[in-house]
């Protein structure tokens, strides 16, 4: 189970801190990731980080302003979002995908992520 939280309204240039808890299995093979939604586009990814090792990736519209970061010992993920800006607003969900496999078949619920110009 995925259970994402840190949403919440903020003015442009402003930071929020993502979090998702993760539980039910142990996350030593996984890849944990961030994506979001905006209102008629479709879902896109945001980060990810792999559980193991710690390496990251990203989009690169948000590139120097986001860091994804797991907390191995509450098996968390974070994505601390710096500099937010109008078209970050979307409903962010995190996920889960078991190394290798490419789809993720895990995950949250969403939690809305407003930026106001």
């Amino acid at each position: 189970q995925l259970q994402a939280s840190g949403g919440g309204l903020v003015q442009t240039g402003e930071s929020l801190r993502l979090s998702c808890a993760a539980s039910g299995r142990p996350l030593t093979n996984y890849i944990m990731a961030w994506f979001r939604q905006a209102p008629g586009r479709e879902r896109e990814f945001v980060a990810s980080v792999r559980w193991s090792g710690g390496r990251t990736d990203y989009a690169e519209s948000v590139k120097g302003r986001f860091t994804i970061s797991r907390n191995r010992a509450e098996s968390t993920v974070y994505l601390q979002m710096n500099s937010l800006k109008p078209e970050d607003t979307a409903i962010y969900y995190c996920a889960a995908r078991m190394f290798p496999v490419s789809d993720y078949s895990y995950w949250g619920q969403g939690t809305q992520v407003t930026v106001s110009s």
